[in-house]
């Protein structure tokens, strides 16, 4: 089962309403999530700035890219 992610309130295109984007988003999130989570957790252990970085880099990064790139 796939989630589905509405965004609406979009200026990005004529229905104002995006679907394919968020969603898209969405998964890239939870993948770079399962990867770079327990990763930065590791690291957290030795390095607290670097450690943080990692882990919200699947927030800050891959979610605003991967869904602005798709305009659906």
């Amino acid at each position: 089962m796939i989630p589905i992610c509405v965004e609406c309130g979009s200026r990005s295109n004529p229905c104002r309403c995006r679907v394919v984007g968020p969603t898209l988003g969405f998964v890239a999130f939870v993948v770079a999530g399962a990867v770079e989570w327990p990763l930065g957790a590791l690291v957290y252990c030795f390095k607290h700035a670097k450690g943080r970085s990692i882990m919200a880099h699947p927030a800050t990064v891959v979610y605003p890219s991967v869904a602005g790139s798709i305009p659906i």
